[in-house]
């Protein structure tokens, strides 16, 4: 979908702890999950600012818009598995001002971006009183003659049978 071409943090690599930044194995906080764990609704979550900005931006109702929040890439969050008990764990983020990652979209991409409200993750967590901090996002076009020897990645061929 997107190739990482320039990472600030690859320095980091893996910690003592067997953590590392830009977490894919953790999920966004969401209303369902936290309704689960404490039995109440809490909306300000990555899942509903994301919902919420996407029917804002594109004016559909809440329902249509959240179909389109999936996936993630928590970039900048630092987590792991301890090596003793394989338990999931958040750490402070090594990251620093002027710290970026830069992606290359290789299709076309629908992206949304939310500073995690729970702020330093591994102090509290989906907090109202956390401190947050703003993210710059800018978006660039490549010129032409950069991408001469580029070419779109093939469709994958699995034939979409599951099995049936």
């Amino acid at each position: 979908m997107a190739t990482i071409s320039c990472d600030t943090l690859d320095w980091y690599g893996w910690d003592q702890d067997g953590g590392s930044v830009h977490d894919v194995i953790g999920t966004r906080c969401d209303p369902y999950i936290n309704r689960l764990l404490t039995g109440n609704n809490y909306h300000y979550c990555c899942h509903s600012y994301l919902t919420r900005a996407l029917a804002a931006h594109s004016g559909q109702p809440l329902h249509q818009a959240e179909m389109l929040v999936h996936d993630v890439l928590n970039v900048f969050m630092l987590t792991g598995f301890t090596p003793d008990t394989h338990q999931y764990f958040m750490k402070a983020s090594p990251v620093r001002p002027g710290d970026y990652l830069e992606f290359f979209a290789e299709i076309d991409l629908l992206g949304a971006l939310s500073a995690c409200p729970g702020g330093d993750c591994s102090a509290e967590h989906s907090s109202d009183t956390a401190a947050c901090y703003p993210l710059q996002v800018e978006i660039w076009k490549p010129a032409k003659a950069a991408l001469q020897d580029w070419q779109q990645p093939a469709i994958n061929p699995y034939p979409r049978s599951h099995g049936i």
